[in-house]
Parts: structure tokens; sequence; C-alpha cells
């Protein structure tokens, strides 16, 4: 087999001529940045050192690592959520024979949940083991003895961290409020036409003002169930059937219909605690309507609106008098969770690298995966904690959803000072 070295040659000169190129185009570049006054930025852009080292090649095979390091994390983390909030769900409903179909739409509307949720704890955990192996099997050290800084390792960790923080908050901002709207119509649909979906064996379902314990579910037929309901008035009613059957909805704004058999109603007064009446019959037939197991309708909730409608919404609670403040807070809360969330990608992205390089000398890629898992968990308990604290409290949402980014940036931060002293 002959070799054709001319050919061979050729490339090789192709290759020379391309990087020659890409060198004298950064060059120019570095030398127009350096003549308005901004020689940092004109030392970050040039790709060719005095001592030969190109660095093109090397921010683009860091690049290379971190970005299949990240896509590994991804579906790891992928992985964790969709068994945590889909396979669960969808086991639960498929009990209830609902169509497979149905099941796989839902599963698909709940994807850009997942996407958005996963892409942070990837982002840290994926660069965390990334830079740890470059730090074990000493390459960082070989770019440290080549005269390179830490800011070449940096250029492309900021990047592509920006990069992953703007995928991640379209699919936060644009598609998952369309699948959580659909997901939500879906759900709905299929309440209504299996009311067997939402009733569950030795349950409790709670609304504003009333209370269903469920004893045991045999497809449409339940024992031993107990309806809690308050009226308007403050008057409480308990009704108790041992049989009951839970029929379709028949009528508009109906979730589901259920048919007791010889069930006993009694009836209290608050005002008058000693008194009470009790109604005995042979059947009773309760309707269950669909606001009270879905706030409205018609409303559209925030967590179905995009950062630019919430924004105009709150603007518009802001201008009424009659805006309690804690529903104020949590469309705020709502709307910083849109950006806090897909980028803390950057938060993370600027702690990976002083926590790889201080901590990853040995076994990195191990070391890395533990750290980054125990502050993905600390970093998702913070949120929840947040969101729920300021639901309740009416706290500033501003501050309750950055707070988590706003530790893990000055972290960072910190641990990079902690780099430049060594």
């Amino acid at each position: 087999m002959a070799i054709d070295f001319s050919a061979l040659k050729e490339r090789f000169t192709q290759l020379l001529e391309s990087f020659n190129l890409l060198n004298a185009l950064s060059g120019a570049l570095s030398r127009f940045l350096c003549a308005i006054g901004l020689k940092r930025l004109s030392r970050a852009v040039r790709t060719q050192e005095e001592n030969g080292v190109n660095r093109h090649v090397l921010v683009r095979y860091l690049s290379k690592e971190l970005f299949l390091y990240f896509f590994i994390a991804f579906l790891f983390f992928f992985m964790v959520f969709f068994v945590n909030q889909i396979l669960l769900l969808a086991e639960s409903i498929l009990k209830k024979r609902v169509p497979i179909v149905d099941v796989l739409r839902l599963i698909t509307y709940s994807l850009p949940f997942i996407i958005a949720q996963s892409a942070p704890f990837a982002t840290l955990v994926g660069f965390l083991m990334c830079l740890g192996r470059l730090v074990t099997e000493n390459e960082v050290l070989i770019l440290r003895a080549s005269g390179q800084g830490y800011k070449l390792i940096l250029v492309p960790v900021l990047v592509l961290g920006l990069l992953i923080s703007i995928v991640s908050f379209f699919v936060n901002d644009y598609l998952l409020p369309l699948g959580t709207i659909k997901y939500n119509r879906l759900q709905r649909t299929i309440l209504t036409s299996n009311p067997a979906v939402e009733l569950e064996s030795n349950s409790i379902k709670r609304t504003n003002d009333k209370t269903l314990v469920i004893g045991q579910v045999h497809g449409e037929n339940v024992s031993d169930m107990v309806f809690f309901d308050t009226d308007s008035d403050g008057g409480q009613r308990i009704i108790v059937a041992q049989n009951s059957v839970a029929k379709k909805a028949s009528e508009p704004g109906v979730l589901m219909s259920i048919q007791m058999e010889n069930p006993t109603v009694i009836f209290l007064d608050k005002s008058q605690k000693q008194d009470y009446d009790v109604l005995s019959a042979k059947s009773l037939l309760l309707n269950i309507f669909a606001s009270s197991f879905f706030d409205n309708n018609t409303k559209v909730r925030p967590a179905e609106m995009t950062s630019l409608d919430l924004h105009r919404e709150i603007k518009e609670m802001e201008k009424r008098d009659d805006v309690k403040p804690k529903d104020l807070n949590k469309y705020k809360l709502e709307y910083n969770k849109k950006f806090s969330i897909p980028f803390g990608s950057i938060f993370f992205a600027i702690l990976a690298l002083p926590l790889a390089l201080l901590f990853g000398k040995h076994n990195g890629q191990t070391i890395g995966l533990i750290i980054g898992l125990f502050i993905s968990v600390a970093y998702w308990a913070m949120m929840i904690l947040g969101q729920i604290f300021g639901s309740r409290s009416g706290t500033n949402g501003v501050i309750l959803m950055w707070l988590p980014n706003l530790v893990i940036g000055g972290a960072g931060l910190f641990f990079y000072t902690l780099l430049g002293h060594k």
C-alpha cells in the first residue's frame, strides 16, 4: 500500500497555514485592543505567546473536556429528576388504567422542568470532575510550567458556563411555562374522564375549606369515605358513607360525582356546639367541583408565565390597592426564580475552578463528584426553603431566590483568592 507523502505534506501545510492565519488575526485584534488601552483584554485574546504555545489549541481542548464532563453529569442528574418526578407519577397513574399515550404526553410535558433543574447542577459536578482530573494528571501543572496562568482555564470555564446559562434560561422561560400549561390541561382532562385517578387508597385530599378522607379504592368503588365541609357562614358538615362510587363529571365545572350509599350527614354550628343535626338517606350524590382541586381554572398561574408576562403582571399588581403583599411576593418569587436557577450555572462555574485546583490533587474526579453532589444538595435545599419561607412570610423574593447564587459566587471568589496566594 503506497503512502501519498505529497498529500500528507499538503494537508500539514494547510493546518500550519490555518493556525498561522488564526494567530495573525488574534494578534491583530490583540494589538488593536492594546492600542485603545485594553491591555488585559489584549493579553487574553492573544493566541500565540512568545514561548510558542498556541493558546487557541489549549482553550479548545479545555472547552471540549469541560463540555464532555458536563454532558455526562447532565445525563446523571436528568435521570435522577426523571425517576423521582416522572416515573413515580406515571406509575401511580398507570395503576388507574390511564391510556399509555396520555402517560407519555405527561412525561413529555415535564421534560423542560427536568432539563432546567439539571443544567446548573451538571455544570458544577461536570466542571469539578473535569478540572479535578486535569489537576490529578498534572495537566494543569504542565500548563503552569509552560508559562500559562489560571486565566487560560478560567476563560473556557466562564464562557461555557454562560452558554449553559443562556440555553437553560430559554428552556426555563419559554418551554417550561408551555409544558406546565399543557401538563395541567391534560391532567384535568384525565381527572374528568377518570375520577379514580385522583382517589388513592387510605389517603386524604385537602382543599381550601374541604377535606376528603378516603378508605380502600377498587376501581370506581370507594369504601369508608368521610367528607368534611365548611359553608360561608362557618357551619360545618360531615358526611360519612361506608360504600361509594366515583363517577365521571356530568356537568361543566364538576370534576367528579360521588354516589354515596346509606350516608349519614351531621350538621354542626360553631356558635352552638352542643346542638347538631343528623340526616340519613339511602343515597346521596356529592359533586366535587374542579375549583376545589385547582385554584383557578381561567387565570394563568405564575409558573405558566414567561418572565416578560410576569414582569407586566407584577407592574399591574403594584398599581392596584386590593392586592395582598403575600400574593405580590409570590409573583416576584417566581419571576426571580426564572433567572436565578438557569443562571446558577455561571455561579457554579466560578466555584468549580478554584475548588478543583485546591482539592483535586489526589483522585480529582472522585473528590469533584463528592463535593459537587454535596453542594448541589445544599443549594437545592436553600432554594426550596427560600421559596417556602418567602411564600409564607412574604419576605422579599429577590433576596431569597438570589441568595443561594450569591453564596456560591462569594465562595468561588473566596477560594479563587486563596488560589492566588498559593
